[in-house]
């Protein structure tokens, strides 16, 4: 595996301006949030509680996600009414174009302390690369699990979100091999490839500039099984991609 290029959390925003990408080791993302490691295992839980992905088109069963959105603005953190998860075929050639509806994020998780300090967190980082603005968040709890005996990620592939800032925070690798990340310019030769093995890792993205992918889970035990958790977190200027709930 090729180790993830981690920078100190006081460079995280020089450097995903500068490079489209900063990746953050455990201890460097309680630094970049300011949270205390209790703060931030006190999420955990809730990934033991993730609906089936209803909409995968591979016929696959392998992800259980919820998804919920917030307006953030400065300090102020406003959950939004439910809506559907929408992305342009542009983006998501797999899954794009129509609406998917998840079950919402559980209220529980999302009154913990630091929840709203990871949304107003990423704001920060998003305002660095765009100007200070209100951002449209949209918060994807993820378990990709072998019960197919391979799980992936991303089943689209190499792709960008159609989002201003990408953040993704691994919580968990459980009996599994691969989940391999890779990120490349958008518009040029550049790229790398690392693997985020330790929890609360931390990947930002600037997505206009790089399209990312990781790559499918095995078991290391096929009786056994395995899983990998994430938590997607994306903010763009302007609103919500798709139509708006009625």
């Amino acid at each position: 595996m090729f180790p993830p290029p981690f920078c100190p959390a006081s460079q995280a925003d020089e450097r995903l301006a500068r490079e489209g990408c900063a990746v953050l080791a455990p201890e460097a993302t309680l630094a970049y949030l300011g949270q205390p490691l209790a703060a931030l295992q006190a999420l955990l839980p809730f990934w033991n509680d993730l609906p089936p992905d209803p909409h995968l088109k591979d016929g696959g069963r392998y992800r259980r996600r919820r998804h919920s959105c917030w307006m953030v603005e400065g300090e102020s953190c406003q959950l939004q009414p439910h809506r559907a998860h929408w992305q342009s075929l542009d983006y998501n050639a797999l899954h794009g174009g129509f609406e998917r509806w998840f079950e919402p994020i559980a209220p529980a998780m999302a009154t913990l302390p630091a929840w709203e300090a990871i949304l107003r967190r990423l704001a920060r980082s998003a305002s660095h690369l765009r100007g200070t603005q209100p951002w449209a968040v949209e918060a994807h709890p993820f378990r990709i699990d072998t019960t197919d005996g391979i799980g992936r990620p991303t089943p689209e592939g190499a792709h960008r979100d159609g989002v201003d800032l990408v953040a993704v925070f691994l919580l968990a690798r459980v009996g599994i091999k691969g989940g391999e990340t890779r990120v490349f310019d958008a518009d040029g030769p550049r790229g790398q490839r690392f693997t985020l093995t330790e929890p609360w890792s931390l990947l930002l993205l600037d997505d206009p500039r790089v399209i990312h992918e990781a790559t499918p889970i095995q078991p290391l035990d096929a009786a056994a099984g395995g899983h990998r958790d994430t938590l997607v977190i994306t903010l763009r200027s302007g609103g919500f991609q798709g139509p708006q709930p009625g």
